[in-house]
């Protein structure tokens, strides 16, 4: 009964605040068309910042779909992976895996930028910057995890070889490249929410680079939502009611910060209301509809392309894995 009460809460907040968009559903599912399926799943992994996709499950059902399952990914590295093997449906995440993704062949069209900027640098005394990561150890998940893909391209940018300049140390399963910064074994380290909140309130380390602030990162999507190619393709009807959930949900993330800290607590996606509240307030969920999401992918892809990890163009990238019609339709629709 209590689970029962805190989505009808949440429903009515997002009522009231306009994100939810109840009038005229009947109509536009109408001149839509029939859902080719009513089933949707999505990735549960540890960090928060894809918050939108945690939260839109009762927009989901608002939008016809009576299945919407999470499916835990337990390593950032292989959210892409999942999306091409059609173990999930959708899922938000940074774009530079989904660019090496799409770059190898893999099944995943990019749909929608969501945010524009989560992960932040920290660093120890010896790094100040971002060049002053040459020679010094950086804790991953992965090669071609998030936070790899993110540092690569940031060192790429600033004139580093990140292969040869960098000495990445990987992780085990058992062992987070946060807990490694902590002790003192790496000197940086690339975390996203909650990571950077618990750092920050227990004072450790510094922030080197900010993704939500700091420029060029902050001017482009960092998490953009994307699908299996295969479900895009035979699914359009239901695949632009998934866009539109996730968008709606974003705006709740601005517009009702407290309710979804709580929500994504109650539902089990993170353990501290403190730090999910700190980062609804950090991330800009807001600004989706400033950015040209194609400018992200290609801004993207040539940074991997500078450090030598995609061989496709920047433009094939684009066109093999992105489709952003319905993002430009739903722009309009959802403008406000």
């Amino acid at each position: 009964m209590q689970n029962i009460q805190s989505r009808r809460r949440f429903l009515a907040g997002a009522a009231a605040a306009g994100a939810a968009g109840l009038i005229g559903t009947p109509v536009r599912a109408f001149a839509e068309g029939s859902l080719e399926t009513t089933a949707i799943r999505l990735a549960k992994i540890a960090g928060i910042c894809i918050a939108p996709q945690y939260v839109a499950e009762e927009l989901l059902h608002l939008e016809g779909f009576t299945d919407v399952s999470y499916v835990v990914t337990e390593a950032a590295v292989a959210t892409s992976e999942t999306i091409a093997r059609g173990e999930v449906d959708f899922s938000l995440n940074f774009v530079g895996p989904l660019a090496l993704a799409i770059d190898a062949g893999d099944p995943i069209t990019i749909l929608a930028g969501v945010h524009t900027g989560c992960f932040e640098l920290f660093g120890n005394e010896s790094v100040r910057r971002i060049t002053d990561l040459k020679g010094k150890t950086l804790g991953i998940q992965g090669l071609g995890s998030t936070p790899h893909v993110f540092l690569t391209s940031m060192a790429a940018y600033v004139g580093l070889d990140p292969e040869k300049d960098i000495r990445w140390l990987i992780t085990s399963p058992s062992v987070r490249a946060k807990e490694l910064f902590i002790e003192g074994k790496v000197d940086a380290f690339l975390g996203f929410p909650p990571e950077p909140q618990e750092l920050r309130a227990h004072d450790i380390g510094h922030v080197v680079v900010n993704s939500s602030i700091d420029r060029p990162w902050s001017q482009y999507f960092c998490c953009m939502l994307a699908g299996n190619a295969d479900f895009v393709r035979n699914n359009p009807v239901a695949t632009k009611r998934v866009v539109r959930a996730i968008l709606k949900a974003a705006d709740l993330c601005v517009t009702e910060p407290q309710r979804v800290a709580q929500q994504i607590v109650d539902r089990g996606f993170t353990a501290r209301y403190d730090y999910a509240l700190q980062t609804m307030n950090d991330v800009p969920y807001g600004r989706w509809r400033d950015y040209d999401p194609e400018d992200t992918v290609r801004f993207y892809a040539l940074r991997l392309s500078e450090a030598g990890m995609i061989a496709a163009s920047p433009q094939k990238i684009i066109a093999d894995g992105t489709d952003f019609r319905m993002f430009e339709e739903l722009k309009r629709e959802l403008k406000g």
